[in-house]
């Protein structure tokens, strides 16, 4: 890495942390403000009332804040947040699940009896989709694994019985919930393997070291009921996938630190693997390539793929970039190219108040390096938005799915992390 990229990141580092020292009385509170306008009508009248959350709409999003351990749920439209749920005592929270059949969320969490230390617990939590009350928990076997950003380490099998969470100790398996019987259904080996990718209501993938895809199927009882491997589709040395992956119908699209794509049809028996480049031969000369932490989303109705794409070499996959790259998925191409916002900047005139027009900001903008952004999610309708931030930075830009114009950033979001997730 070059002095001068380690100057403008100490600058930027600075920079966030004079505006930490800004923020006072930051809370995590059980239901935001925002959703308490029924509450204040009620104080008039000398009658308190307990606030409820709107339903949850095609744009809202759950920001995790890795600083404070819990996630935040936004409104990408308005930019009013609504909920916060906390995570425990955990490394990395893991963003709450949406059963809209049910209407509860399910949030995987962790604690020790002595705080940091002592007994340790792994339940997921369930709380109701409307008031947010904790309706239980499920207690399961102390295994769940977390990592820097537990990409892909919890998911909801598509018809909202099981929920299944990566393990890995003291070898990586896979524990599976019941959330109709509120159970611990068992636990599945994946040993080599990482990752839990839904591919139905009783299956679900993961990544293996090998190479290759381990596809596997349930019976009724959320047992294993058999699995299947793929061909060897990638070189885990040489140029190896990502965790971070996008899903469209039976098909995930992996990216690899090099700039190809391997997309996995998981609707045959046996899962077919087809590569094909994110990047071309000027691209490449140039050094462009895929990188950050959840670098890659993708948005079924429009059929696109959006990766994060930054300028690096061996060992840069995790660097944050200044480019949101978009694919069509059915003729393979790259159909646009977005520009991120100075995240920086934009949590320094969040955290002090400057709003975002105006000569102050234009000039932080222009003056403060700009990193560019590390996390992407997208929303699942005909008309997304792009949901992106930079993991060390406490700011969310909200873009046009279609067109990349950035529409707001996301207010009050916390300091930092590394997820974020469309309900």
């Amino acid at each position: 890495m070059s002095s001068s990229h380690l100057t403008r990141r100490a600058v930027s580092r600075i920079a966030a942390l004079v505006a930490a020292a800004c923020i006072v009385g930051t809370g995590a509170l059980a239901l935001a403000e925002d959703a308490g306008s029924d509450q204040a009508a009620a104080k008039s009248t000398g009658r308190l009332q307990s606030a409820t959350l709107p339903p949850i709409g095609d744009h809202f999003v759950w920001v995790v804040d890795s600083v404070f351990l819990h996630s935040q749920l936004f409104d990408g439209d308005t930019g009013a947040v609504y909920a916060t749920i906390d995570a425990g005592t955990t490394l990395s929270p893991k963003p709450p699940m949406f059963a809209p059949g049910r209407g509860e969320f399910y949030s995987v969490e962790i604690d020790y009896d002595r705080g940091r230390r002592g007994h340790r617990i792994d339940y997921v939590t369930i709380y109701d989709a409307v008031t947010l009350d904790v309706k239980g928990d499920i207690v399961f076997p102390t295994r769940a694994g977390e990592s820097a950003a537990s990409l892909a380490y919890s998911a909801m099998l598509d018809g909202e019985r099981f929920l299944a969470v990566f393990n890995q100790f003291p070898v990586a398996s896979v524990s599976i919930i019941d959330l109709e019987r509120r159970s611990f259904a068992g636990e599945i080996p994946g040993a080599g393997c990482a990752g839990i990718y839904p591919t139905g209501a009783r299956s679900y993938a993961m990544l293996c070291g090998s190479g290759t895809v381990q596809h596997f199927l349930l019976d009724e009882d959320g047992q294993l009921d058999h699995s299947v491997a793929s061909e060897r589709f990638f070189d885990p040395v040489d140029d190896p996938a990502v965790l971070a992956a996008g899903r469209i119908g039976s098909r995930w699209f992996y990216p690899s630190f090099l700039g190809q794509v391997f997309e996995v049809d998981f609707s045959q028996e046996i899962p077919v693997a087809v590569a094909w480049p994110l990047s071309s031969e000027a691209d490449r000369a140039a050094q462009w390539r895929p990188g950050g932490r959840q670098l890659a989303a993708a948005n079924g109705p429009l059929g696109r793929l959006y990766v994060i794409f930054h300028q690096g070499g061996p060992g840069s996959h995790k660097d944050p970039g200044p480019e949101l790259w978009v694919f069509d998925t059915q003729s393979r191409e790259r159909v646009a190219r977005f520009e991120l916002p100075n995240f920086t900047a934009a949590f320094l005139t969040d955290v002090t108040g400057m709003g975002s027009e105006g000569f102050v900001p234009w000039l932080l903008g222009a003056l403060i390096p700009d990193e560019g952004g590390d996390t992407v999610t997208v929303s699942r309708d005909a008309e997304p938005l792009v949901f992106v931030r930079f993991s060390e930075r406490g700011a969310v830009a909200v873009l046009d799915g279609t067109t990349g114009e950035h529409l707001r950033t996301l207010s009050e979001v916390g300091l930092g992390g590394t997820r974020l997730e469309v309900p």
